[in-house]
């Protein structure tokens, strides 16, 4: 199965967002912390070059905390300051200001020496479909300023807000890339909901996420199915879609009803703390 996705509008973002960049100061990425290398844009590393960057592993509820620190650190090699936050309780939100801060230390010290007083720093929110930009958007400002919705897409437009004298927001939509190099990358921006379910096989993806807890989390699926378990996926989907009564006519099994209930509660945490990439 082939997991691509990039309509139009996509193409004309981008094109915007080049032209918006000339006027930014510091580049913020929201990345999915179940998938930090996979939700990265890599249009996004090239537009932002020379820029000041910020990088902030939204969703960290759902990711498992051991690898959440592994790849704060891993960015931190890099050279990019990198927080954890959950945008929907505003976790980690009060320390954004300081790092924006402290990042931006140079152009700051730079308007300083030539008599620049006040000037508001300009920053491009940026991040791939349903990364929660327009959630953290309105937890930053404190305000509804932002339309939300957990579905790629939400945002179509850019939007400039204000949030304080020192720092003003450009929201920008949702971002792919035209082709994913890697088929795990596709895989795991599917499983996250990332891309429009309507163009997926949503068994397969099923399927193959079973797979992967099956090997790295294998209580996972145990715990809140209550099945024994199998190292076959189609098994598990069997298992769950009779503990779960999900049956067509003749008492055969409902394996798309089945793969959407698995799909939904990964995607919502409840299957547990789970990421998906790892270093």
């Amino acid at each position: 199965m082939e997991y691509q996705w990039y309509p139009g509008h996509m193409t004309r973002a981008m094109r915007q967002m080049k032209e918006d960049i000339k006027l930014i100061d510091l580049v913020i990425e929201l990345l999915d912390a179940r998938i930090p290398l996979s939700s990265r844009n890599p249009d996004i590393d090239r537009l932002g070059q020379g820029k000041s960057r910020l990088i902030l592993l939204n969703k960290s509820d759902l990711a498992d905390e051991a690898q959440t620190a592994q790849w704060i650190h891993y960015f931190q090699e890099m050279g990019i300051t990198a927080l954890k936050i959950n945008s929907k309780n505003k976790q980690g939100i009060k320390e954004i200001n300081h790092c924006v801060m402290l990042v931006c230390q140079k152009k700051i010290e730079r308007d300083n020496r030539r008599g620049i007083r006040n000037r508001p720093i300009r920053s491009m929110v940026v991040g791939i479909p349903n990364v929660g930009k327009s959630t953290f958007i309105n937890a930053y400002a404190g305000r509804s300023c932002a339309k939300t919705g957990n579905k790629p897409g939400v945002t179509k437009g850019k939007q400039w807000i204000k949030l304080s004298k020192t720092l003003e927001l450009l929201d920008t939509p949702g971002v792919l890339w035209p082709k994913f190099d890697d088929k795990k990358t596709g895989l795991h921006l599917a499983l996250i909901g990332s891309m429009n379910d309507n163009n997926l096989d949503m068994t397969e993806l099923a399927y193959q996420l079973i797979k992967i807890l099956s090997e790295r989390y294998p209580d996972a699926l145990r715990s809140r199915y209550q099945i024994a378990g199998n190292e076959d996926p189609v098994e598990v989907l069997y298992q769950i879609a009779e503990v779960r009564g999900c049956k067509l006519k003749g008492n055969r099994p409902d394996i798309d009803k089945t793969s959407a209930i698995i799909l939904d509660d990964f995607r919502s945490g409840k299957l547990g703390k789970i990421t998906l990439d790892r270093i």
